[in-house]
Parts: C-alpha cells; sequence; structure tokens
C-alpha cells in the first residue's frame, strides 16, 4: 500500500507531470501563470504603483485626507493577504495603505535583485511619499514580524516622521537578536514530512526561475513552529526575495537601534500567547530599544497575530491609534 505521503505528493506534481497539451504545446511550468500567480508586471490589471523602478502591488482603503496608516507585512517575502483585516481601520478614519514589497508577493521580481535593509527602508520611504497627501497629515506605522523590524529601521532614519507604530513580533531588531529568535523556532527535522515531500519533489522540479522557486517555497509549512492553528493566507511567496536578504544579513549583519532611544513617542508592541519561540522574554528584550512603550500580549493566537488574532488585537491597536490621531 502507498503512503499517504505518497499520495499527498503525487496530488502536487500530477497537474505537471501531466503536461497538458495546449494548442498541440506542452505547458511550460516555468511559464508565468502556470504554476504561482502573476505579478503586477505580468498582469497589468492588478493595482499597482511605481517605486525606484519597480513595480509594486498595492491598494488602498479609506480618505486618502484621513491619517494614513501603512501596512508592512511580513517575510522576507511574503505579502500583505494574511493582514487584510487590517482595512477596518479604515473605518475608524484612517487612510490604510497595503503594499507588497518588491520580490514579495505579487510585486515585480527584479532581473539582478540585490536585496539589502537599505534598498527596504528607501521603498517604504518612496510608498510613504507616493500616498502622502500634505504636512498636516500624520503618518502612522504597523509593521508585523518582518515587516516590524522594517518599521523600526525607518524610524531609527527618520525619527520625526511617524506620529505613532504598532508592532508585532518582530524577530528582533538586530542580527544578533533575529539570528536567536529563528534559530529557535526553524527546526525542521531533516527528515520530517515536509523535508521528505520537498526531496521527493526536487526530482521533477528542478529549475531555478522565479516561478518554481516560489512555487517549491509556497509548500513549505512552518506555520505550527510559531504557534499558528492552521496555514496563513498568502498570495505567492517570494523565495529569491528571503534567500539573498537572509544571506545579506548573515554577511553583513544589522543594527537598526541606532537612535531608537531619541524616538519618545508611545510604541504599542505586541506578541502572541501561543508562539513558544518568541515569549514575553524575547519581547522584552526586543521592545526595549525603544524609551516609551506599552508591552502587550495577544491571546489565542500564534504568530500571524493579525490573521488569527485580529478579534483580540484589534481593540488594543484601535485604541493605541485613536490616542495618537
Amino acid at each position: 500500500m502507498k503512503s499517504i505521503k505518497y499520495w499527498i505528493t503525487l496530488a502536487i506534481i500530477l497537474p505537471m507531470l501531466l503536461t497538458v497539451l495546449r494548442c498541440g504545446g506542452i505547458m511550460d511550468a516555468d511559464e508565468p501563470g502556470n504554476l504561482v500567480p502573476l505579478t503586477v508586471e505580468e498582469d497589468l490589471s492588478l493595482p499597482s504603483i511605481s517605486i525606484n523602478g519597480t513595480l509594486l502591488h498595492a491598494e488602498t482603503f479609506g480618505n486618502q485626507n484621513d491619517p494614513l496608516l501603512v501596512i508592512i507585512h511580513g517575510g522576507p517575502g511574503t505579502d500583505y493577504r494574511s493582514m487584510l483585516n487590517c482595512s477596518d481601520f479604515a473605518n475608524d478614519g484612517f487612510y490604510v495603505v497595503f503594499y507588497d514589497q518588491r520580490g514579495s508577493g505579487l510585486s515585480q521580481r527584479p532581473k539582478n535583485p540585490n536585496y539589502t535593509p537599505q534598498l527596504f527602508i528607501d521603498d517604504l520611504d518612496a510608498v510613504i511619499s507616493h500616498f502622502h497627501k500634505s504636512v498636516d497629515q500624520k503618518i502612522f506605522l504597523y509593521g508585523h514580524s518582518w515587516g516590524a523590524m522594517l518599521a523600526a529601521a525607518y524610524i531609527d532614519q527618520n525619527l520625526d516622521a511617524i506620529s505613532g507604530v504598532i508592532l508585532t513580533e518582530p524577530g528582533g531588531f538586530t542580527w544578533e537578536d533575529t539570528e536567536a529568535y529563528i534559530n529557535r523556532w526553524r527546526k525542521i527535522e531533516f527528515f520530517d514530512e515536509t523535508t521528505n515531500d520537498l526531496v521527493y519533489l526536487d526530482q521533477f522540479i528542478t529549475a531555478d526561475s522565479d516561478e518554481m522557486l516560489d512555487y517549491k517555497a509556497s509548500l513549505v509549512n512552518t506555520d505550527h513552529l510559531v504557534g499558528n492553528v492552521g496555514p496563513t493566507p498568502f498570495w505567492r511567496m517570494g523565495a529569491r526575495c528571503n534567500q539573498k536578504t537572509i544571506e545579506y544579513a548573515m554577511e553583513h549583519g544589522f543594527d537598526f537601534t541606532t537612535n531608537l532611544h531619541q524616538y519618545v513617542t508611545k510604541v504599542l508592541f505586541g506578541y502572541s500567547e501561543l508562539n513558544n519561540a518568541y515569549g514575553q522574554k524575547h519581547a522584552e528584550k526586543v521592545s526595549s530599544a525603544f524609551p516609551n512603550f506599552e508591552l502587550v500580549e495577544i491571546k489565542g493566537t500564534g504568530h500571524d497575530i493579525p490573521y488569527f488574532g485580529w478579534e483580540n488585537f484589534y481593540p488594543l491597536a484601535k485604541a493605541y491609534l485613536n490616542e495618537l490621531k
């Protein structure tokens, strides 16, 4: 009798192995749209903005004259789909902006990517400038996971620009703290089911295109390692973005805390109840880079707080934003 793993893996690769004929040709796994959703460069019907020479998938909710709230997703390499609950803030009088970072989600894949922290900071600055309507319009940030790290990095360089910031489970604001957190949760055993399936799949899928790499990345599910009760939704993974960003950090490190002690506005810093790799101790260490912060535990959720923990997180975030609005 065939194992469950065999049937699951067969179900994944069967559509490719059948090589469905299209007009007398064979379906190409590297052809855009066959394995993963099209990017904004390939599907012009998707909402997008041009930022620093790159097309980014982006959309907004609310009145453009209300205080600006920029939502910064995690990763590097995921997208904002799991954070769409934040569109509720539009009903609270905020102009809510979502964007997929370069090389991530449905945004354009650069041809010769060189992913550095400064590049992401510059992109965020350009996104803010694109949607900011007047000098009197306040700017708020909500960053989750890697997005929270990016938000802190931006504030470190722009202390007077941001009227308030919400951060949920940033890995760390230095590479040392981030690496320690990663090492606690990224503990996939070599012979577990996920790894075995990917090794088996590599017999059939070995190309190095963005489409193939993103597809393979979508098969890796480590949600259980960070306390999530199920899979987190996404449109498309940015595998090369993730790989190159982490490689840069491993080689060069980073420290986003140089000026954070000068940011006196209160920061709302949230961590989840169910992510055992994070916990209160790590939250206290990371949040202490700011002189003024409110540390809150979000009950009933793992790492992906804006998706699984929205019911408990939203009232806290709303109260914080309204206080500074």
